[in-house]
């Protein structure tokens, strides 16, 4: 099969042309760099025609209520060159709980792409994962006062790009789901224990200080950051990839 994965440069994009290769397939990375531009649409027809998938990794570069602008404008540029194109799946990777945090822009945002997608014109697949764990240190840096860190105790299960590039590379090769594969990490955290074990492993100096209003998660109420009953769990445990 041949693949355009949109946003293929970047931490899961670039796992997941290289897992597509791997197995024999044509997966062509697209992005910026490449000349690839979904806000304005430069060169995105080029970028699809002829893909039997396109794979859409990209991402907002902010946080903020702007982002759902960039994702409404993405979709739809990227939605009308792939029917144009005839491809016959679409693929998107999400965030498990998204439609259960409408307090976040950002959530609410990415809740707005998932529905674009389903009601576009070609066959899809939502894959949704829990936070990344190469993302702790940017978590741990947004609340970080001179030593101190302040993290609220909100439940999180950790999973590793690696595992993710491999189920969204697995879905994009498969049928078109028509629906949500649910993705997560074998191990559940409170945020500022998940922080506490970071800082130890790395022999940073920083303290943890719990905060249930602190930082962007604190938005997040109750469990609904790990995995559903339906998920996929992953191999790789925090721990070991820490090490």
């Amino acid at each position: 099969m041949k693949f355009a994965v949109v946003g293929g440069t970047g931490l899961i994009g670039s796992r997941v042309v290289e897992n597509l290769n791997a197995d024999g397939h044509q997966a062509v990375p697209h992005s910026l760099s490449t000349g690839v531009d979904i806000i304005t649409g430069q060169g995105l027809e080029v970028a699809v025609a002829g893909a039997d998938a396109v794979i859409n990794l990209t991402n907002s570069p902010t946080f903020d209520d702007a982002s759902l602008a960039f994702f409404q404008t993405s979709m739809d540029n990227l939605l009308a060159a792939s029917e144009k194109s005839r491809v016959r799946h679409f693929v998107i990777l999400s965030i498990v709980g998204v439609d259960q945090v409408p307090d976040l822009d950002y959530y609410r945002a990415k809740v707005l792409q998932e529905n674009i997608l389903k009601a576009g014109p070609i066959p899809y697949s939502i894959v949704r994962a829990t936070q990344f764990m190469e993302f702790m240190d940017a978590t741990l840096a947004m609340t970080t006062d001179g030593d101190t860190v302040r993290l609220p105790r909100t439940p999180i299960q950790p999973i590793a790009a690696a595992d993710v590039a491999s189920a969204v590379a697995e879905v994009a090769a498969g049928s078109p789901l028509n629906g949500v594969l649910n993705i997560a990490g074998p191990d559940v955290y409170p945020l500022d224990e998940l922080g506490r074990v970071t800082l130890t492993a790395k022999g940073d100096g920083r303290s943890v200080v719990t905060d249930d209003s602190a930082g962007m998660f604190a938005a997040a109420h109750g469990d609904v950051l790990t995995a559903p009953n339906d998920a996929r769990i992953a191999p790789t445990h925090y721990t070991d990839w820490l090490s």
